[in-house]
């Protein structure tokens, strides 16, 4: 019996430290974000001003003020409220939500 509650116990501590770890991780974050139907720039999880100039992104993505995303294999998309790109080229969903990363079940 003091062998499940030890398991159970550092169980509960696993979760809650990586729920607690989550947010530290979302406030680092910069990159640029649509937001009330406007680009943002984003430095330490918060808008900083308006994206006023078109980004190449270190994979070669091309992202415009009006929200447009020029892929590497010419294909275009918009991006939609709520959704962010890091500065490293990752997207973003469903910021002041449950954020996931794109491509993922996360």
């Amino acid at each position: 019996m003091k062998k499940y509650r030890t398991v159970a116990l550092a169980a509960v501590a696993l979760v809650s430290v990586s729920v607690l770890a989550f947010p530290v991780v979302a406030a680092d974050m910069a990159g640029i974000m649509m937001k009330d139907g406007k680009m943002m720039m984003m430095k330490d999880g918060k808008a900083t001003g308006p994206m006023d100039h078109e980004m190449t992104m270190p994979d070669g993505h091309k992202v415009m003020p009006d929200g447009t995303m020029k892929m590497n294999d010419g294909k275009e998309m918009r991006m939609q409220e709520g959704q962010m790109m890091t500065m490293d080229g990752k997207m973003m969903e469903g910021m002041g939500k449950g954020m996931k990363m794109e491509g993922t079940d996360k």
